[in-house]
């Protein structure tokens, strides 16, 4: 477990991350959102500061580091500017290899922990079906056992770097849907992405474009047996260690990205005059941004208290949800206020914040949609009956 950072500690790594992600300045974002071209220059400056492997133990290859600073480091990321374009590029880096971590093989973990945390490994991570949504039992891709390994058969959907991913971390059913109990017989695999036996079709999408997104289409994509992640069957149940974590970063993600919108807010309404007078004058104007300083701050301290529960390998789930729901809420609330604060101008992609608006909208839907949220409080917290 790794130990809990000072916040002298948590500090050093917010300058230091500041200063690396703002190297990469809003002009380069713009860019990079228009061309759909992947921010390869970013990743590689914070692969030679080691942040890819943050949560990848020392012995790996990592920095060892915990969720809470993994946290920090990402909202740092988003508050740059480079948004969930920026974020993304870091955080596939360190939540998908998660299951690995924890329950691959030491040859498995030895053979490519150290190429993740270097990034020299780029990898995806295939869950998400068209036909199965949030309901992961549903699954019908399909692993059939042959010699020396397993055939697999299926659609993906929603996968995100495919598109230059060396490896995949996919989910296939190994056993037919039971319901009694439908979360068994799925198994995870790490395996190549094979172009010959894997379609790739990017999806045109609203925003974070310089991060693929894609359809799979899998034709007898061949995994060895040890490819395997930990036992055949229960790779659903190892998917559930990433949830949290993820949900976690998520919000702050959000916070930084939320931060990054209102900080271009004030500065234009300090700045434009109307009526011989800055717009920030008018409580209209000013009010919804102090607002929104209100909810992210608050966010922040829900998002970290729920890191500190995880790193204490306490159960953290209400805590990571809520988080995961204020984050997403306040973020995009105040990427919405600032749209509304440049007025006619926000339209303008010179003016940067209509990027933050479609970027921040995605997170109220990924990776957890907002009603996802408030039926697991509604059941797991509160007690009430269950309405799917």
């Amino acid at each position: 477990m790794p130990k809990t950072p000072s916040e002298a500690d948590l500090d050093l790594i917010r300058k230091t991350v500041r200063e690396l992600a703002n190297r990469f300045g809003l002009e380069y974002w713009r860019e990079h959102d228009k061309t759909g071209e992947y921010p390869w220059e970013f990743v590689n400056a914070f692969a030679a500061g080691g942040w890819l492997g943050a949560m990848i133990p020392e012995e790996y290859g990592g920095l060892g580091l915990g969720l809470t600073e993994s946290a920090v480091m990402l909202h740092e990321v988003a508050a740059s500017g480079a948004g969930t374009g920026g974020a993304s590029a870091i955080h596939f880096y360190i939540f998908p290899p998660g299951p690995i971590l924890r329950h691959g093989s030491e040859e498995m973990k030895r053979k490519y922990l150290p190429d993740v945390a270097a990034g020299k490994l780029l990898m995806a991570f295939g869950v998400t079906e068209p036909g199965a949504g949030v309901d992961t039992s549903r699954i019908t891709t399909r692993a059939t056992k042959v010699d020396g390994g397993w055939s697999i058969t299926g659609q993906k959907v929603w996968i995100t770097n495919a598109q230059n991913a060396q490896r995949i971390l996919l989910l296939a059913r190994t056993s037919p849907r039971d319901d009694a109990r439908p979360l068994d017989g799925m198994t995870l695999f790490f395996t190549d992405l094979d172009r010959e036996k894997v379609v790739i079709r990017e999806i045109e999408k609203l925003g974070r474009s310089c991060i693929d997104s894609n359809e799979l289409f899998i034709d007898e994509l061949i995994a060895t047996d040890d490819e395997v992640v930990g036992e055949v069957g229960r790779g659903f149940y190892y998917l559930l260690d990433g949830l949290n974590p993820e949900r976690i970063v998520v919000a702050m993600e959000q916070v930084g990205l939320g931060r990054a919108a209102l900080d271009l807010a004030v500065n234009y309404a300090n700045t434009r005059v109307v009526f011989d007078r800055p717009i920030g004058k008018n409580q209209a104007v000013a009010h919804p941004l102090a607002d929104s300083w209100v909810r992210l701050h608050a966010a922040e301290v829900v998002a970290m208290n729920a890191a500190a529960l995880f790193d204490d390998e306490q159960p953290c789930g209400p805590e990571a949800n809520a988080a995961k729901f204020l984050g997403s809420e306040a973020g995009f609330e105040a990427c919405d206020r600032a749209l509304q604060t440049h007025g006619g101008f926000s339209y303008s992609k010179e003016y940067h914040v209509e990027r933050f608006w479609r970027e921040s909208r995605l997170l109220k839907i990924a990776p957890i949609s907002q009603e996802m949220v408030l039926n697991y409080v509604s059941t797991k917290v509160l007690g009430l009956p269950k309405s799917y």
